[in-house]
């Protein structure tokens, strides 16, 4: 009797274990079945907003399944974050992650909400930039080697504007006082939107935040470009030297973005998301669109993806507690 309840149970369990398999290969194959929602961690109409619609407009034709934005909002982009980490992982809850909701937040805030080392499956990473460092077309300062002495001649007299504390501005001016061993004063501002209107109109000494959104008044005379961010010059401004080049060889910063899910997520699905957007991503009409943006277009797998990732998380961990920055 034994042996036949036994054997009974042993053929529930394998009926069990195949039916299991074949609805995971199902789910894979027949993806997506319903809506995928992208959440992003920052306001409409930011970079990473804008990159995520272009995005999902890709995928909404190239799946024929709606992709569509939503925005929650919050904690230098990681309540969107989190939420994303406690969600199914099933592939129709993405996030667009970014140097500064998974690289740099983590580290600053007290709680973040989940560890980018164990709490997301790389998908892809999307696009990156390098920052533009500026000042206003008055200013004394001509040059890197000008800040640069003077901020040692006059610890903390010179100030710089930020788009929020952890933010890419804040950081990569962060790492360029620690590379160049001087010491200047952040201004905070609630967004980039803010910080670059009083450096237009004079009331902050400097800058740096994207390419896209300080060209108009580069172009118009307003601003006076000093340094980019990347190891590479950027074609927007090839006249333009890095700060790499200028003497601090190790120096790089780039804004970021790529697309995570939850943790667990099946490499079928994984997968199929990284083919297709990397298909998007060779589109002419959205490649284009993303240059004039001021966005480098990457190619990567999603263990690439998971090791740049890791390597971004390093980086600015180190950086955050060697200057012991906290949120405000």
């Amino acid at each position: 009797m034994k042996i036949i309840i036994k054997r009974i149970f042993s053929t529930i369990s394998l009926c069990c274990l195949v039916n299991f398999l074949f609805v995971v290969i199902s789910h894979a194959e027949n993806y997506p079945i319903k809506p995928v929602r992208i959440i992003v961690g920052f306001s409409a109409g930011g970079p990473s907003d804008i990159v995520a619609r272009l995005l999902a407009q890709q995928l909404t034709v190239r799946l024929k399944q709606s992709f569509f934005v939503e925005n929650k909002v919050g904690a230098a982009g990681t309540i969107g974050a989190e939420y994303v980490t406690n969600s199914p992982p099933d592939g129709y809850t993405l996030y667009l992650a970014s140097q500064t909701s998974h690289a740099v937040a983590p580290y600053l805030l007290k709680r973040a909400g989940f560890d980018p080392a164990t709490d997301v499956t790389t998908i892809i990473r999307v696009v990156h930039n390098p920052l533009l460092m500026v000042v206003n077309s008055s200013s004394q300062f001509k040059s890197l080697s000008d800040i640069s002495k003077y901020a040692k001649e006059n610890p903390k007299k010179l100030n710089f504007a930020t788009g929020g504390i952890g933010s890419s501005p804040h950081m990569s001016m962060e790492l360029f006082q620690k590379s160049a061993d001087i010491s200047m004063t952040p201004v905070h501002y609630k967004g980039d939107g803010a910080a670059i209107i009083d450096i237009v109109t004079g009331q902050v000494d400097m800058l740096t935040s994207s390419i896209s959104a300080l060209m108009p008044y580069v172009d118009s005379g307003k601003l006076r470009p000093i340094a980019v961010t990347g190891k590479t010059r950027s074609p927007v401004l090839p006249n333009t030297p890095t700060i790499a080049e200028l003497g601090y060889p190790n120096y790089e910063v780039l804004t970021w973005f790529g697309i995570v899910g939850p943790a667990k997520m099946q490499k079928e699905v994984t997968n199929l998301l990284n083919k297709e957007i990397t298909a998007a991503l060779n589109d002419p009409n959205f490649k284009t669109q993303l240059l004039k943006m001021g966005f480098e277009i990457i190619t990567n797998s999603p263990d690439e993806f998971s090791k740049y990732l890791n390597e971004e998380a390093q980086k600015w961990k180190t950086l955050v507690r060697s200057l012991d920055l906290k949120e405000n």
